[in-house]
């Protein structure tokens, strides 16, 4: 164990002093490294540790190298404190300390000296002295059988592809230290250049991605380490990085060309094990390599008992069942994709991935950890064991300090000490994270048409809401303690409501068909709201008038079709019952459509997905559940994208719109938001676009509506209807126009807006896919329905039923609307 031992002197000023505390004028706080054992009289004393001293006036603390406090000192003399210096030895707390050297204050206060020990992260190669390459003292008494074979086997080690040749890509050569660590038979060091065929098709930020996995997985970054998590957002081909890693690395290498890997264990949600087989197929062909994917025709067993398999592909599921055979086989390099699903180092999955012996690793995510640095811990320690030393030094040393300055009473002092250490940890980190945004690759796709559609609500609706805020189970939340206050239940019917008054309607006769009906739940809440149905209603025979987003739907479909016949639209909603509803639409009006939700089996996604994206496809529509298939779905087939119904968690509805406007789209990309006018729709898009969190920290992306906290003043907010109102959001914006005329946001200066992770500094980002601030939502086009002056005859078409429009275009000037 190492420990550090800090001496801090320091003036009134600089830190705060204790009662009766002196504290010499123009004394300076002052750090050193230091040994330490328990305070014995042996003469040859057996050292136990390194550890950090801090002198503060008269006082010392001793701390070790996972910042815990491991010994304490007060009323040594200033004299005393003089003499330290390298070699000088004195006690405290009942230890006995040597010092070694000086610490310099910002080595200190960004934590770098805590990092000196065994546990603590290794350092990068490109600040190590280089070392003398390593040569084998036996060399010339082994001499070959003749010269020729001596040149033959150096003629043999040359590059399989020509490093001179134009637009070749070359990875970067091996340092001296990596050539001692990893060259003991001294093998010609050789380029390794990425085959032609795919350097071709691999875009400059692809090629950037493709060197930094070369780099941490080949131990160049840090020494020792070979992990890297790869954190672009979605769209950016971070499967194609892979492969092309892959095809590299099962090919070449730096050391005499000899190949690097050998076997591959790429692990996957269960929906993209067959895109994952596709892209394999598209990019690298069925003869360059051989792959095999796990699912109930094809086991494990099969890859294991055949030679000509390279690379295994597995979900996530499949590899819980299968982990005994799969820890017999080894894997040289382990992928993870959607490895945010890692951040819990609890779980059965990140369990049974850690206890497979393979040092390679992987993680590719486009949904970064926000704000809970212990899940940021947990996928570093997987992809680089030990690297931040363990979970309760990490906390010590970087999350405390960085929790502790984020706080409204949080001293000078230790918002200093905080953000150093966050941009300590951001820039060590960065030796093997890396993530882009889609900015990086905005100039390749079409134009996008965002379109935030705000539906007055119809009549039925109307009545319905009212009698829903009037209940006694709305009363009653807004009373007082939430504790047992049904406000989840609340809010449930009211975003049913907005939907359609068919889904209230069902909701209504399930329950009272249920034995588990709660009198002072779900009777209070749905009391004599059957009796504002009409006598004779049929959930079945539902109209599209009785709600406001269907009768736009309605109309944006049709002249879609009518204008733009070729044209294919992905119709998103969050629930299975709203979908049907959506199905039955199609039918009523004769469109042909698609679906995929979470009953469609695993092994039949990507087969629907294919269909939908080629050319040849009959589907007008596809419809999408936004939770099973939100995520790494690639729906390019599509052009317009309609989301019907709103989500609490923004990355929801991020991702859902990135199934569309990615790359390989060739058409301008409309995407419409329906929200009903004035209800909890509303409130739910403010929450989603208002700055939320610490210290301007992006909303946790990871919240639902189960996890989110309410106060009873939110409550109220969300159960008001605003009637007069044609759009409560832009009430909120100050905006002068009024609605009276056409806003267009002339105005292009960029707001500061919430970053991705609580960490360092803020950097620029793409506003193309993440939620906005207010600040920036008023500066899109926005105009009433009712004064609409713009040329799009989308929108012009149903504008009848529409209150109001918010509209952001990006990369207008790429190709003609």
């Amino acid at each position: 164990m190492f420990y550090i031992f800090i001496l801090v002197y320091s003036s009134p000023e600089d830190l705060p002093v204790s009662k009766g505390q002196e504290v010499e004028p123009g004394s300076a706080v002052k750090y050193f490294t230091v040994v330490w054992c328990k305070a014995s009289k042996k003469k040859h004393k057996t050292w136990e540790g390194d550890a950090v001293l801090i002198v503060n006036g008269k006082s010392l603390t001793l701390k070790d190298l996972e910042g815990k406090d491991i010994g304490r000192g007060t009323g040594y003399k200033f004299k005393e404190l003089e003499k330290i210096e390298e070699g000088y030895t004195m006690m405290i707390g009942g230890k006995e300390i040597e010092i070694m050297g000086s610490i310099s204050p910002d080595d200190f206060s960004s934590g770098r000296c805590f990092q000196l020990g065994g546990g603590g992260p290794a350092i990068s190669s490109s600040s190590q002295a280089a070392k003398k390459c390593f040569s084998n003292p036996l060399k010339s008494v082994y001499k070959p059988s003749s010269k020729e074979n001596r040149q033959n086997s150096f003629q043999n080690c040359k590059p399989r592809h020509d490093p001179c040749a134009p637009n070749s890509l070359v990875m970067p050569r091996p340092d001296k230290n990596h050539q001692w660590m990893f060259n003991k038979n001294c093998f010609p060091v050789v380029d390794v250049v990425i085959d032609p065929h795919l350097a071709y098709y691999l875009r400059p930020h692809q090629k950037e991605g493709l060197i930094f996995l070369y780099e941490c997985v080949m131990g160049m970054r840090v020494n020792g380490r070979c992990g890297a998590i790869l954190a672009d957002e979605m769209g950016l081909g971070k499967t194609l990085q892979c492969i092309s890693l892959l095809w590299t690395l099962q090919c070449q290498g730096p050391y005499g060309g000899k190949p690097i890997i050998k076997k591959t264990l790429i692990v996957t949600p269960g929906s993209l094990v067959n895109n994952w087989r596709r892209e394999f197929q598209k990019w690298l062909g069925s003869e360059r390599i051989k792959i095999f994917t796990v699912d109930q025709d094809h086991k494990v067993e099969e890859f294991i008992k055949s030679p000509l398999y390279s690379v295994l592909i597995i979900s996530y599921e499949m590899l819980l069942r299968s982990l005994d055979q799969i820890k017999n086989i080894k894997f040289d390099l382990l992928i993870c994709d959607e490895g945010h699903r890692l951040k819990n180092s609890a779980i059965k999955t990140t369990t049974a991935l850690i206890s497979l012996a393979c040092e390679k690793r992987i993680i590719l995510t486009g949904t970064p950890v926000q704000n809970d640095l212990q899940e940021f811990f947990a996928l570093i320690d997987f992809v680089n064991p030990g690297i931040l030393g363990s979970l309760s030094s990490f906390r010590k040393i970087y999350e405390e300090p960085i929790i502790v300055s984020r706080q409204p009473s949080a001293s000078k002092e230790d918002k200093e000490l905080g953000e150093r250490r966050a941009a300590e940890l951001v820039c060590f980190t960065g030796l093997f994270f890396l993530r882009r945004t889609q900015e990086v690759i905005n100039k390749y796709l079409p134009p996008k048409i965002e379109n935030v559609v705000f539906c007055r609500p119809g009549a039925l609706q109307l009545e319905l809401y009212q009698k829903l805020l009037n209940s006694q189970a709305v009363r009653f939340c807004l009373q007082g303690s939430l504790e047992n206050s049904p406000h989840l239940i609340c809010i449930g019917a009211l975003k049913k409501l907005c939907n359609h008054p068919c889904l209230l309607f069902n909701s209504i006769k399930e329950k009272e068909c249920s034995s588990t009906w709660d009198e002072h739940e779900e009777s209070s809440l749905y009391e004599g709201l059957l009796n504002v149905f009409p006598a004779d209603y049929n959930p079945l025979m539902f109209t599209e008038k009785e709600s406001g987003k269907l009768q736009v739907l309605t109309k944006l479909l049709a002249v879609i079709h009518e204008l733009r016949p070729t044209d294919r639209v992905v119709l998103v909603s969050n629930y299975t019952q709203t979908l049907n509803i959506l199905q039955e639409v199609c039918k009523r009006h004769g469109y042909a459509c698609t679906r995929l939700d979470g009953q469609t089996p695993v092994s039949q996604r990507q087969q629907i997905v294919d269909g939908f994206n080629s050319k040849y496809s009959s589907d007008f529509i596809f419809l999408l559940s936004s939770k099973a298939g939100g995520v790494g779905l690639n729906l390019i087939g599509g052009s317009h994208l309609i989301l019907y119904d709103i989500d609490w968690n923004p990355a929801t509805d991020i991702q859902a719109m990135s199934r569309v406007w990615r790359d390989g789209q060739k058409h301008p990309v409309h995407i419409y938001r329906l929200l009903t006018t004035g209800t909890i729709e509303e409130k739910i898009y403010q929450r989603q676009i208002s700055k939320q969190g610490l210290s301007g920290a992006v909303v946790d992306l990871a919240k639902t509506s189960e996890h989110i906290q309410f106060s009873v003043e939110e409550l109220k907010n969300l159960f008001t209807l605003h009637e007069s109102s044609h759009c409560v959001t832009h009430d909120l914006l100050d905006c002068d126009c009024a609605g009276k005329r056409e806003h267009t946001g002339d105005s292009l200066e960029k707001f500061p807006v919430s970053r991705n992770c609580q960490l360092g500094p803020h950097h620029k980002k793409s506003d193309s896919l993440k939620p906005l601030s207010m600040s920036q939502l008023k500066q899109w086009k926005h105009f009433s329905g009712d004064q609409l002056n713009l040329k799009d005859p989308f929108l012009d078409r149903i504008r009848e039923n529409v209150s109001f429009f918010f509209q952001n275009i990006t990369n207008q000037n790429t190709a003609a609307l």
